[in-house]
């Protein structure tokens, strides 16, 4: 069973940059697309990146796109997300969940696993 560990998160000044890490184990995770999002269960939560299995081509939400990286390491069983320029609105609870599907087109409605998510203050 496929498990999933978020770290990388903490404190972080507005206008600065955090690398997230979403670790696998129990399973390898070059046969699953990983998603990163943030907010809560049950609230309001926004899908805000996706990396394919097939090709390692990401998906990016508007509110993060040119200032949020995700890249991948098979070898390491670890997706990373590199985000820059952080505003204190994106503080909040980041996850990374994973889906069979090999690309990221409707991969939400079919995630498999999630972290246990990696709390992201942007704070002065």
């Amino acid at each position: 069973q496929l498990r999933l560990l978020e770290s990388g998160g903490g404190l972080v000044q507005p206008g600065g940059s955090l690398r997230l890490s979403c670790v696998a184990s129990g399973s390898t995770l070059d046969s699953y697309s990983i998603g990163w999002f943030r907010g809560a269960p049950g609230k309001d939560r926004e899908g805000i990146s996706c990396i394919s299995s097939s090709d390692g081509g990401a998906i990016y939400a508007a509110s993060v796109k040119r200032r949020f990286t995700v890249t991948r390491d098979n070898s390491a069983n670890t997706v990373y997300m590199k985000m820059n320029n952080l505003n204190p609105v994106e503080t909040d609870e980041y996850y990374c969940a994973a889906s069979r599907n090999d690309i990221c087109r409707g991969y939400e409605s079919t995630i498999g696993s999630w972290g246990q998510g990696t709390q992201v203050t942007i704070s002065s």
